[in-house]
């Protein structure tokens, strides 16, 4: 019977986390479109909740950036002008249908480094709320895209939570990374439409 001891457990563990730079140094001289490719099995409890959405069926043309806001599958899908680009973003959504406003609006304005004012609702709901200053504890995060609606906004959030849940006051919220993504590639004027 063999003896575990501490040093022969670190060992051990050293050598396991070693395998795979062991395994990837074996393939180093292989071009890598010439390497077998790596696949995780499908899981079928893994699946997205993303549906696919036709621009055309909100649309009559592609003739300016378009987004559409799925509150059903907590996505944002973004077309370029003409359908050169497509893009899928998971985002947070409103916490309830009261705070969900649905339909056609565009981007009004744009704000790096937002700061941001509870509205009256959200105070009537939180009376600790208050004014934030644009840094790390703003709910807008780092960019915010205006809609035409009062008080809607396409923003960034530093808390990574609330990404892909109903967490928001009436806002399409993004990964701070992402948002930034997509403020570069959506002029004041683009459409949205939020179903």
């Amino acid at each position: 019977m063999t003896h575990l001891t501490r040093r022969r457990a670190l060992a051990s563990g050293a050598a396991l986390l070693l395998t795979p730079a062991l395994a990837r140094a074996a393939t180093q001289d292989i071009p890598m479109a010439e390497q077998p490719a790596i696949v995780a099995p499908a899981l079928n409890h893994n699946i997205s909740g993303f549906r696919e959405i036709d621009w055309r069926d909100h649309f009559d043309t592609l003739d300016t950036v378009t987004l559409i806001a799925d509150t059903r599958s907590k996505a944002l899908h973004y077309w370029a002008k003409d359908g050169a680009e497509y893009r899928l973003y998971p985002t947070s959504v409103p916490m309830s249908e009261e705070l969900t406003k649905r339909g056609y609006t565009k981007i009004t304005r744009k704000k790096v480094g937002p700061d941001w004012t509870p509205t009256q609702s959200m105070l009537a709901r939180d009376p600790s709320l208050h004014y934030m200053p644009p840094g790390p504890d703003n709910p807008l995060g780092t960019h915010a895209m205006y809609l035409s609606w009062p008080a809607y906004i396409i923003h960034g959030t530093h808390d990574t939570r609330k990404i892909g849940r109903k967490s928001s006051s009436g806002c399409i919220g993004l990964f701070n990374e992402k948002i930034a993504e997509l403020y570069e590639l959506c002029p004041v004027g683009s459409r949205v439409k939020i179903i």
